[in-house]
């Protein structure tokens, strides 16, 4: 199917044509649960570096979000976290976390959620002002996510996304073997600098399985909607995957602490307040982001 498509067959019959091709497709494949099979793999103690929960809660008090959508709620461990109008969205969703803050829960898959005529209403017009993408560990799940999430965002939104730096071949397998799973996400990084160089994104150390933040998003970039099925055939490749020696050993990444240090969160909360002019703005504040 070819996004040529788009402006021929509207806004609302794209989406028909999406709904249908993934109809075609089969059903998205159920996350694994942790299970007798399932090895445990073997990997030096970090358990001196920052978790990605406690990254997340150093950027909830830092950014002070006005709204928060997370993709793979699960348990609601980082739901939790939330204290602004929220939105969480998983097909299977258990949770067990204390949520103290006003959401919307749907018990569907992220795709069926942004096919609603409008998946955001929750928050009354606003943007996403920051956004958790740990739903279905395949590169173009996460993908979607992205795309789907940046669509309701803004210059001076943040989107992370978990899992991005796998410690091993095993764990970054599309057909999980092992109890800690990241799948093929990392393959979002290389993408975005292909495709997206206008957006500024680090990768960065966090324990277990790392995240990328992404700041500079752009609603009305179409580059990879256009782009979308090249991208899928090019990337996605069947295991065991060939995963860059700068992705096992985070020679790339940033150390959480230098990030959360930078003075990007406060001009970030100043443009959203302001309600803009962002972009330059946007630039001048992370020309100093730290690069490893």
């Amino acid at each position: 199917m070819k996004s040529a498509l788009r402006p021929v067959v509207g806004e609302r019959g794209w989406r028909a044509l999406r709904r249908a091709r993934r109809r075609l497709a089969g059903p998205a494949p159920a996350p694994a649960p942790a299970q007798a099979g399932l090895r445990d793999e073997p990997h030096p103690d970090d358990s001196h570096k920052m978790s990605r929960h406690r990254f997340l809660t150093e950027l909830h008090e830092k950014l002070k979000p006005r709204t928060y959508l997370e993709t793979g709620v699960s348990t609601g461990l980082s739901l939790a976290l939330s204290r602004c109008r929220s939105i969480g969205i998983d097909p299977a969703f258990a949770i067990t976390s204390e949520i103290r803050c006003d959401v919307a829960l749907y018990r569907e898959g992220s795709d069926d959620f942004f096919a609603r005529p409008d998946p955001t209403a929750h928050f009354g017009g606003d943007p996403i002002d920051l956004a958790f993408i740990d739903g279905m560990h395949l590169f173009e799940y996460a993908l979607r996510d992205f795309m789907n999430i940046e669509r309701h965002a803004a210059a001076h939104s943040v989107i992370v996304v978990d899992d991005m730096l796998p410690r091993s071949v095993a764990e970054a397998a599309r057909d999980r073997v092992t109890r800690m799973w990241t799948g093929d996400v990392f393959r979002l990084i290389p993408v975005l600098e292909k495709y997206r160089p206008d957006l500024v994104c680090r990768p960065v150390d966090t324990r277990p399985t790392g995240v990328l933040v992404v700041f500079g998003a752009d609603p009305t970039s179409t580059v990879l909607w256009d782009h979308y099925d090249d991208i899928v055939r090019a990337y996605v490749r069947p295991d065991p995957q060939p995963v860059p020696a700068e992705i096992l050993r985070r020679s790339h990444a940033v150390e959480p602490t230098a990030l959360l240090a930078h003075g990007v969160w406060a001009d970030l909360v100043a443009m959203r307040d302001a309600g803009g002019p962002e972009r330059a703005a946007l630039a001048a504040a992370t020309a100093t982001l730290p690069a490893k």
